[in-house]
C-alpha cells in the first residue's frame, strides 16, 4: 500500500518457483496419496493452509481497502504424471476453499502454455519463457524464438477476457555448475526485452507479469536442488538490488503503455501474415495491432523475421492512416532496424489534445501540463525517424528547435506537419505554442522518470494523475507537493549536472531533492533546471576478514570414540510412502523422521563378522549433493558431488580386516539440497527421498546393522528457532548446538581461520565478530566474497550472518562466489556475527583461499532507514546433542 503496487496473490498451494518441494511442506512427503489432485489426504493437508493464508489475503484485497486485485489458484496446473489427467474436481474444490476463506476478487490461474487448462477460473492466463534457459550461450537465439500464436490461442480459450500472461520471461534460472546469472542477464537483456516484450504487446497482451523482475536470494534451505543460493535470475533488478540496463528498458515500455489507453481495446490484425507486411522486406515482420473500439489508433510492431540475426535492415513503412495510405519516411531516407531489436511505430495516436498522424520515433510518454502537450520520443543513437502532427485547421504551426543541436527537417502537408530527425542526444522542439517534443536517443531516454504526487484517501500512493516528468539519474523514487514546493526523493550513483523538471509552473518556486533545496532556473521553453546535484558517496572501510580474529572448533565429534548418539532419532520407521521410481530397501530417508533441510547425519551400529571388506551406499540428496563416510574414526572416502547427479552409489573399502564380534559404527554425513519440485500433478517427485536408499556390506551378506540413527536440525519439525524459521538450520553439530548464533560464548575455542582450514576430512566451524559503520543516507550493498576456483580441493561451506544462513558454497561445482547479504540481516551500524562451516571431503582437508566483504554498489540514497531483522541471541538448547 505504501509503495502503490497492486498485487496478484499466488498462495498455491503449489507454487513451484524453484523452491524446495515447490512450496510443499517437508511433512507432506509422509502423507500417502497423490498430491495436486482431489485425493482426500491431499485436500486435508492443504485446507488449513488455504484457510489461514486465504483469510489474510481476503483482509488485504482491494474490496477491503487493500492492494490485492487477483488471487491465483494453483500454479501451472498443466501436466500430469501418467496415466492421470486434469482433475476438475480438485480445481473446483480449491476455488471453493479460496472463496470460503473470504476471497471475492477474481481468481486466476497460469497455464504453463496456452493449453486450455483450468478454464473454470475467472480470468484464465498462461506463461511463456520463449528464450529458454541456456545461459551458457547468452547471445544465441533460435531463429523462430518469437511466438506469434498467443493471441489466436487466447481467442480460442477465453475471448471474452483480456489476454493475460501471468509469467513471461524476465530472466533465467541457473543451476549448480552453471554459467552464472551475469550470463542469464545477457540472454534476457534489453535486446530480449525489446523484441519479446514488444511482440507480447503486438499480441494485445493487456496483462503482462514478468518472472522475475527481482529474484533475490535462496537463503537457508529455501531452494530446490536445481538452483544455488543466489536467485538473481538475471533479472532487471539484480540480487543486490542494483538496477541493470534491463530495468531502464522496461521503464521505457511501461511508461508508454501507461499513456496509451487505445491499446487496451486493440487487436492484432495479421498474425501469421506478418512477414514483409507493410515494409515489403521479407527479412522483417510487422504486426498491425489496431484499436477496434475507439479512434482506430494503430500500433505497428516491427521485428526481424530471423530472431537470431544481428543484421541491420533498412525499410520504409506503408500504412493506412486517417489521411490515407502513407509511405514513411515521407521526407526521404529509410528507417533501420538492428538485429535483436524491435520498434513500435504508432499511427493516429492521441497525446492529450495533440494527434500524432504517425511517429516512427518510439513514444516514451506524454503529459499535458499547463495546457501544453509534452511528448517524448526516442530511438537508438543516430537513427532516422519521423513524427507527423495532424491539425484540425489549415493554419499549420511551424516547428523550432529550442534546445539541443539536432537538425530537424519539416514539411507542411495539407493539415499535417512532418518532422524528420535523428535520435542523437537530446533535442527539444516547439511546435507552435502548445506542443513540446523531446527527441531523445536511448541513453537519454533512460534518464527520464514519470512520477505522480500522492493523492488523498487510502489509495493515495496509487495515483496516476498530475504527472511530473524528471530527467534525473540512477533512480527517482517519488515526488510530493506542499504548497508551491516540489519535493523529490531519489538515488544517485554519481553526481548529475542538473535535474530537468517538467511540472506545472505553480511549482517553480522551490524544489527539494532528498530534503536539500536546489537552485533552479527556467529554460527558454518553460521547464525547470537545477544546478548540479552532487552524489555524496563516502569512503567506507570494511573489516578484513582474512586478518580478523577467528575462533574454531570441530563440528564432527560424531566420529570420535567417546561420542554418544543416545539422543539421536532411531531410524526404524516403516515406509508409508514409496515415491514413483524409487525402491528403498531401508527406511533411511530424513523426511521420515522430520528432517527436511540441510546436512543430515546417519550412524549405523554393527558387530563385525570378520568378513566385511567395505560398504556400498546409495545416497540421495539432490543435484550437487555430496556425502562422506567414516568407519568409527577412520575416513573411508566421499562422493564429492557434481552438477548432474542427484544420487550416487559408492563403494568404500575398509582399511583392514575387522575383528569378529567387535562393535563398529558407520557414520555418513550427507548434504540435502532441498526437496524436488512436483511440477507434474498427481506425481510424487517432491517425495523423492533424502537419505540412504540402500546399503550393503562388501565381502559378506551376513553382517547386520543393529540400529540406524539419524540427526538433522534440532527438533526436526518442532524446530528451535521460531524467528529464523524451519529451513535455516541443518543437522551439523554446530547448528544443533546453536554455534552460528550471535552471543554464543566461544572464548574457550582455539584460534583458527577458514583460510587456514583443516588438514583432514571432516567439518570445522569458525566464528568471528566484526563491526560495521555504514553511514545513513547511502545504499551500499555488501556481499561475502570467496575467490574464483583456484584449487581442485573438494569442500562445502555455509555462511551464517547473525544466525541467518545466507550462503552455501560448493567449491568444486560453483558457480557462485559472491553472496550478497541484505542490510537488515547485516547490521550496518554495529556488531555482526559471521560463522562459517567448512566440510572437507578429501583426506587432505581443505581451506578457503580467502574470504572477504565487498561493497557491490555505491548509491547516495533516499531509501528509508532499514530496521534490522530480529536477531535472537544464543540461549542454552535443552537436549542439544
Amino acid at each position: 500500500m505504501e509503495a502503490g503496487i497492486y498485487l496478484i496473490a499466488r498462495p498455491g498451494p503449489y507454487i513451484n518457483a524453484e523452491t524446495s518441494g515447490g512450496g510443499f511442506p517437508g511433512w507432506g512427503t509422509n502423507v500417502p496419496g497423490l498430491w495436486r489432485t482431489s485425493n482426500a489426504s491431499y485436500v486435508e493437508a492443504y485446507q488449513s493452509y488455504i484457510k489461514s493464508v486465504g483469510a489474510k489475503i481476503a483482509e488485504n484485497q482491494i474490496t477491503n481497502g487493500g492492494p490485492v486485485i487477483l488471487v491465483q489458484a494453483e500454479n501451472e496446473y498443466s501436466g500430469w504424471q501418467e496415466p492421470y489427467s486434469e482433475d476438475f474436481v480438485y480445481e473446483s474444490r480449491l476455488m471453493e476453499d479460496l472463496r470460503a476463506a473470504g476471497i471475492t476478487v477474481p481468481i486466476t490461474t497460469n497455464d504453463a502454455w496456452p493449453g486450455g487448462h483450468y478454464l473454470g477460473v475467472d480470468v484464465y492466463g498462461y506463461d511463456s519463457y520463449p528464450n529458454g534457459f541456456d545461459c551458457t550461450h547468452p547471445t544465441t537465439w533460435l531463429t523462430d524464438a518469437v511466438p506469434e500464436y498467443f493471441f489466436g490461442a487466447h481467442e480460442g480459450f477465453n475471448p471474452e477476457d483480456l489476454n493475460a500472461v501471468y509469467e513471461f520471461q524476465g530472466g533465467a534460472i541457473d543451476g549448480w555448475g552453471g554459467a552464472g546469472y551475469a550470463n542469464c542477464a545477457i540472454l534476457t537483456g534489453p535486446e530480449f526485452e525489446r523484441v519479446f516484450y514488444k511482440n507480447e504487446f503486438a499480441m494485445s497482451t493487456t496483462m503482462l507479469n514478468l518472472y522475475m523482475l527481482y529474484g533475490g536470494t535462496n537463503w537457508g534451505g529455501i531452494g530446490m536442488p536445481g538452483v544455488y543460493t543466489s536467485y538473481d535470475y538475471g533479472s532487471a533488478i539484480a540480487e543486490d538490488r542494483t538496477l541493470r540496463e534491463k530495468y531502464y528498458e522496461i521503464k521505457l515500455q511501461a511508461n508508454f503503455w501507461a499513456v496509451s489507453p487505445a491499446y487496451l481495446t486493440s487487436r492484432p490484425m495479421n498474425i501469421f501474415n506478418s512477414q514483409s507486411s507493410f515494409t515489403g522486406n521479407s527479412a522483417l515482420k510487422t504486426t498491425q495491432t489496431l484499436d477496434v473500439v475507439g479512434n482506430q489508433t494503430g500500433f505497428y510492431v516491427v521485428r526481424q523475421t530471423d530472431a537470431s540475426t544481428d543484421a541491420l535492415q533498412s525499410y520504409q513503412l506503408t500504412v493506412p492512416t486517417s489521411d490515407g495510405q502513407l509511405t514513411i519516411p515521407q521526407l526521404g531516407g529509410n528507417l533501420t532496424l538492428n538485429g535483436k531489436d524491435s520498434k513500435i511505430h504508432v499511427v493516429d495516436y492521441e497525446a492529450g489534445s495533440t494527434t500524432l498522424l504517425y511517429s516512427t520515433g518510439e513514444i516514451l510518454t506524454w503529459a499535458t501540463i499547463d495546457g501544453r502537450d509534452i511528448i517524448l520520443v526516442y530511438g537508438n543513437q543516430g537513427e532516422l525517424h519521423e513524427t507527423a502532427f495532424k491539425f484540425n485547421t489549415s493554419d499549420i504551426p511551424g516547428a523550432s528547435v529550442v534546445s539541443g543541436f539536432g537538425a530537424v527537417k519539416q514539411k507542411k502537408d495539407g493539415n499535417s506537419l512532418v518532422l524528420q530527425y535523428e535520435t542523437t542526444g537530446q533535442t527539444v522542439v516547439a511546435v507552435g505554442s502548445n506542443i513540446l517534443l523531446y527527441i531523445l536517443d536511448r541513453d537519454n531516454a533512460y534518464d527520464f522518470w514519470v512520477l505522480h504526487p500522492p493523492s488523498s484517501g487510502p489509495f493515495s500512493h496509487f495515483s496516476t494523475e498530475n504527472p511530473i516528468i524528471i530527467k534525473g539519474g540512477y533512480l527517482m523514487r517519488s515526488v510530493s507537493i506542499s504548497g508551491s514546493t516540489l519535493s523529490i526523493a531519489g538515488d544517485l550513483n554519481q553526481s548529475v549536472s542538473s535535474l530537468e523538471i517538467i511540472a506545472p509552473s505553480s511549482l517553480s518556486k522551490a524544489v527539494r531533492f532528498n530534503g536539500i533545496t536546489l537552485h533552479t532556473s527556467k529554460t527558454s521553453y518553460g521547464t525547470l533546471k537545477t544546478t548540479q546535484v552532487s552524489a555524496t558517496l563516502p569512503q567506507v572501510t570494511l573489516p578484513n576478514l582474512n586478518s580478523a580474529k577467528w575462533k574454531t572448533s570441530d563440528s564432527l565429534p560424531e566420529i570420535l570414540p567417546q561420542y554418544s548418539d543416545d539422543l539421536w532419532t532411531v531410524a526404524n520407521r516403516t515406509i508409508t510412502v514409496r515415491p514413483l521410481g524409487v525402491e528403498m530397501t531401508v527406511n533411511l530417508s530424513g523426511s521420515l523422521y522430520g528432517y527436511h533441510t540441510g546436512n543430515i547425519l546417519w550412524r549405523g551400529h554393527f558387530n563385525a563378522t570378520g568378513s566385511e571388506t567395505g560398504i556400498k551406499l546409495d545416497v540421495w540428496g539432490g543435484s550437487a549433493f555430496g556425502y562422506s563416510v567414516w568407519l568409527d574414526s577412520t575416513f573411508l572416502g566421499s562422493w564429492e558431488g557434481d552438477a548432474s547427479h542427484s544420487n550416487f552409489e559408492g563403494q568404500f573399502q575398509f582399511p583392514e580386516v575387522l575383528a569378529t564380534g567387535k562393535s563398529h559404527v558407520i557414520t555418513v554425513l550427507q548434504d540435502h539440497m532441498g526437496l524436488e519440485e512436483n511440477w507434474a500433478s498427481a506425481g510424487e517427485q517432491f517425495k523423492t527421498p533424502r537419505g540412504i536408499v540402500s546399503f550393503e556390506f562388501l565381502g559378506t551378506n551376513a553382517t547386520q546393522v543393529s540400529v540406524w540413527k539419524v540427526a538433522g536440525n534440532l527438533g526436526g519439525e518442532d524446530y528451535i528457532d521460531k524467528t529464523r524459521g524451519p529451513l535455516n538450520e541443518g543437522g551439523l553439530f554446530a547448528e544443533r548446538q546453536g554455534w552460528h548464533l550471535p552471543g554464543f560464548d566461544d572464548s574457550q575455542w582455539k584460534s583458527g581461520s577458514p583460510t587456514t582450514g583443516v588438514s583432514r576430512a571432516g567439518v570445522q566451524f569458525y566464528r568471528t565478530v566484526f563491526n560495521l559503520n555504514i553511514p545513513e543516507g547511502v545504499d551500499y550493498p555488501i556481499a561475502i566474497v570467496v575467490p574464483e576456483i583456484s584449487t581442485d580441493a573438494h569442500f562445502r561451506s555455509q555462511f551464517y550472518v547473525n544466525g541467518y544462513q545466507f550462503g552455501k558454497y560448493v567449491h568444486h561445482i560453483g558457480p557462485q562466489t559472491v553472496f550478497p547479504i541484505p542490510q537488515g540481516i547485516l547490521n550496518y551500524q554495529g556488531s555482526n556475527t559471521l560463522a562459517v562451516s567448512l566440510w572437507a571431503a578429501d583426506s587432505a582437508g581443505a581451506k578457503l583461499d580467502s574470504l572477504g566483504l565487498q561493497i557491490t554498489s555505491r548509491v547516495d540514497s533516499s531509501m528509508a532507514s532499514i530496521v534490522n531483522a530480529p536477531m535472537p541471541k544464543w540461549m542454552p538448547r535443552p537436549r542439544a546433542y
